[in-house]
């Protein structure tokens, strides 16, 4: 038993229940486990990410403070890498991932006391000096002891002890002599090497000395040159790497530079002061040699750097040619990897391989990859499908285990269309890593959006700045995307969704992950969906019923907090990863996943139902040219902010109903639904000629929608409908 440091109270430990969250404690474990979840921990800011802050807690143990735990932006934030700041741990998942949350306290004066836990140790701040001044007196105590023992050990007497004795006597006084000896004897040396011919001195080269290891004239022995890929088991050994510098971030202790050759990448820290700069002539993009010791540091191989240089000319071209050689014979996948038969996905199968080549090719550079899609179903399937083929070849490639943090970025899209506000916030962003974290520039994958000229000025901000885009969707492309985008996967074909698509991608990109993500083209699919989907969901467990829960659950999710990634929950739902029912005995299968779905799907039905039922109530139903219409006032009869959105009731309309073209209709944009296909431009401009002063144009080809001037809104309206009418012809 002891008492509480601060109430004085009988407890386990030097403090009690109630006060636990009153002290900050240093910690000085060396694994995650050891944290303990509510409590406060003294940290040092390692760097940023677009998604929040990471600390560390140890020399061993690093934390992510996300964004949405901060009570600010976290552009606001004045912390820079190597402060001190106060954090406290909300959670600590299986994976050894430490997610903290902040505090308001930001000084040791803030708290009632201060505690050190070491591991799981809970030592008094008095309790920690004394155990290290009695190791430093036991040290000392031990030193002392030797030295009285080498100089009074007792001359042994008996037998071969005396004669030993007297040989080691002989043998000094033989060597004293000879020391003598060489003092009198005067050194010859060539006045080239010790003087100059004028008598003045000349600095002797140190590699010629002549040392016990190295001989006289000999240069010293080199490391032996290794590859990535074979650091596991040099462990302990003096090596030499040759590649290039993919990241430089500087920690409260030393500085990291991520090198990579042609087999691998590992993290290599130099250090010359706690939060210094070591080598700041190397940058990002440096061919580099570094000679250095292979260790294990954080359960991570890890370079400690002894020597680090630019290389420059013929020896530059020699590793550049050695790194792209083998960057091109890796990033090429051989054959596409499909989920299902599909002829329409096999007709796109260069595009296809192009698109795999791309994104392996960025993993392997150590480049991040920005996936941008629409905040729809097939939007979501499409992003989240080329997430999990990247995040294990990140996880593979890369040492540290907050890698896919780091490397791997899904942004949702509100509009199907990349409009300039997006590319300004894509730039913004990769131009601030790129400046505060050296990063590179990103490979950015639109899927599911950006294939229409509406997107080409935003596709073209990010080309300005070098960054590369590969443009994936199912629906048919405007030729000027092909020149826009460095990649364009756009098959010729009808019935395809881009979730589909992408899936096909993904399991070319990572053909390990075909069994995981097999169900995922059948979600995408709101009608019509191919029996090879169907059956390729039925063998990874997913029966219709459960693909249209799963479909119906990412679309209400899609719906809220719609920029957001939603990483965890869509993982949750799509792949059954909920950390809290596996905990309470789930089963990690699709019944899990089915569970979370249907009572979300529950939602979505409920939610649809009473949406449909109030629009059923207020459409007005016409008919031109034999063609039946019905029309919508979404401004007068629908929850404008609340689920569902317009576009996906004119969809569940449009499905239920009879007529042949449903039109939704609000203040200054309005949707188009169809039996036929419609050309939205074409009646863009038909609508336009006949209301010439409405600003009619059409502002999203995917969801069907145009946008006019709230005035005109009724002329809008008759010009819209006609013009939609005669496409029926």
């Amino acid at each position: 038993m002891g008492n509480c440091i601060i109430c004085g109270a009988d407890t386990q430990g030097h403090i009690c229940q109630s006060h636990e969250e009153d002290v900050v404690f240093e910690f000085r474990g060396n694994s995650p486990d050891q944290l303990v979840e509510n409590r406060f921990y003294r940290g040092v800011v390692d760097g940023y990410a677009d998604f929040g802050v990471f600390v560390d807690l140890s020399s061993n143990v690093t934390g992510l403070l996300h964004r949405s735990e901060l009570d600010g932006r976290l552009e606001s934030l004045d912390w820079e890498a190597g402060d001190t700041v106060f954090v406290q741990v909300k959670n600590v998942r299986d994976n050894g991932n430490v997610d903290l949350t902040s505090s308001i306290r930001q000084a040791d004066r803030e708290f009632r006391g201060t505690l050190i836990q070491d591991g799981t140790e809970e030592l008094l701040p008095e309790e920690d000096e004394e155990e290290v001044e009695e190791g430093n007196a036991r040290k000392r105590d031990g030193e002392a002891t030797t030295g009285d023992e080498e100089e009074s050990a007792p001359a042994e007497t008996d037998g071969s002890g005396a004669e030993a004795a007297t040989q080691a006597a002989d043998e000094t006084a033989d060597s004293s002599a000879e020391a003598e000896a060489a003092e009198d004897e005067p050194i010859e040396t060539e006045p080239d090497e010790a003087e100059s011919t004028e008598g003045e001195p000349v600095d002797a080269d140190p590699a010629e000395a002549d040392t016990e290891e190295t001989p006289a004239g000999a240069e010293p022995e080199e490391p032996t040159r290794r590859d990535v890929g074979e650091l596991s088991d040099r462990v302990g050994e003096e090596v030499r790497i040759e590649g290039e510098v993919v990241s430089a971030r500087q920690t409260g202790g030393p500085t990291v530079f991520e090198l990579r050759d042609e087999t691998g990448v590992v993290d290599c820290a130099a250090f010359v002061e706690a939060g210094v700069r070591a080598y700041p002539e190397i940058e990002v993009g440096d061919i580099v040699r570094l000679d250095g010791e292979v260790e294990i540091r954080r359960e991570e191989l890890q370079v400690e750097t002894e020597a680090l240089v630019a290389l420059e000319g013929e020896e530059r071209e020699t590793v550049e040619r050695r790194l792209a050689e083998a960057l091109t014979e890796r990033a090429r996948p051989d054959e596409a990897t499909l989920v299902a038969d599909d002829d329409a996905v096999v007709a796109a199968d260069e595009s296809l391989l192009d698109a795999a080549e791309a994104i392996r090719r960025a993993v392997f550079e150590s480049r991040p990859i920005v996936v941008r899609h629409a905040a729809t179903a097939d939007g979501y399937v499409a992003g989240v499908a080329l997430e999990r083929a990247i995040l294990p070849m990140v996880r593979e490639e890369h040492a540290e285990s907050d890698a896919e943090y780091h490397y791997v970025n899904r942004r949702p899209l509100e509009e199907a269309v990349y409009e300039m506000n997006d590319a300004t916030n894509d730039v913004t962003s990769m131009l601030q890593d790129r400046d505060r974290h050296d990063e590179k520039l990103p490979l950015v994958v639109l899927a599911g959006t950006a294939s229409t000229i509406e997107s080409e000025d935003g596709l073209e901000m990010l080309g300005i700045y070098g960054a590369k885009r590969v443009v994936v969707d199912a629906a048919p492309a405007d030729p000027e995307i092909a020149d826009t985008s460095d990649v364009l996967v756009n098959p010729d074909a009808d019935g395809l969704s881009t979730g589909a698509l992408a899936s096909s991608i993904a399991t070319t990109v990572s053909p390990e992950v075909r069994e995981e993500i097999a169900h995922l083209p059948a979600v995408s699919y709101w009608q019509e969906t191919p029996e090879s989907y169907l059956d390729a969901a039925r063998e990874a467990g997913f029966d219709e019923e459960a693909v249209t829960e799963l479909r119906e659950a990412i679309a209400l999710e899609a719906f809220y907090q719609s920029y957001d990634e939603k990483r965890e929950l869509i993982g949750d739902l799509l792949f059954g990863e909920s950390p809290e029912a596996v905990a309470a005995g789930a089963p990690e299968d699709a019944a899990e996943s089915e569970t979370l779905a249907g009572h979300i799907a529950t939602q979505f039905r409920e939610k649809m139902d009473t949406e449909v039922e109030t629009a059923e109530a207020n459409i007005e139903r016409s008919e031109s040219e034999g063609v039946e219409i019905a029309v919508l006032d979404t401004e007068e009869y629908t929850h404008k902010y609340d689920f569902p959105p317009s576009s996906l009731l004119l969809d569940e309309l449009h499905r239920r109903g009879d007529a042949s073209v449903t039109i939704g209709i609000a203040m200054d944009e309005l949707w188009v639904r169809a039996d036929t296909d419609v050309d939205l431009r074409a009646v863009a401009r038909e609508a336009a000629s006949n209301a010439p002063n409405a600003g009619i144009s059409a502002a999203g080809l995917r969801e069907g929608r145009i946008e006019f001037l709230s005035g005109a809104r009724e002329e809008v309206e008759i010009a819209v409908v006609g013009a939609v009418v005669e496409q029926f012809d």
